[in-house]
């Protein structure tokens, strides 16, 4: 996938930014702000009796965590960190898969807040201008990974 097309896609989520001034960093922030934007949208499919929207932005969230956010782990320079992440990103879309079945609210309430925690710490990273975390392979994965996870939501 080119940048261009890249971009595109990830402008399909409806978050105004700009991914080609991101850094790597950023883009993480802005996969977590998708995914938690997903998951509100889902609630409020629920809350419509709309299944089809409430189907389509689970859908969205869960390519936001596996094929974005999971995908961009480097396991075997993370380590157990990593490792644990990725467990963490499987947990959260075995819960979103339980949501969209049952109707489940708190399931979504539940991974809406392990994101907004996880999102909080990525953050910190960037604002006390630290380096990328060695575990994260991110630079070459993040445009195409991440922002196709976008596209195929």
């Amino acid at each position: 996938m080119n940048a261009t097309a890249a971009i595109k896609a990830y402008n399909k989520v409806g978050i105004e930014s700009s991914v080609t001034a991101a850094d790597p960093v950023k883009l993480i922030s802005m996969l977590y702000q998708g995914a938690l934007l997903a998951i509100a949208n889902a609630k409020n499919g629920i809350l419509r009796k709309d299944t089809p929207a409430k189907g389509a932005a689970i859908s969205k969230a869960i390519a936001i965590i596996g094929e974005g956010l999971n995908a961009s782990l480097d396991k075997k320079v993370g380590g157990e960190l990593a490792q644990n992440l990725s467990s963490l990103y499987d947990y959260m879309v075995m819960r979103l898969l339980a949501a969209n079945l049952n109707n489940d609210m708190a399931a979504l309430d539940e991974v809406a807040r392990l994101l907004n925690d996880l999102k909080g710490a990525w953050d910190s990273i960037r604002q006390s201008a630290a380096a990328v975390p060695q575990h994260l392979d991110i630079q070459p994965k993040i445009a195409n990974r991440a922002q196709l996870a976008y596209a195929r939501g």
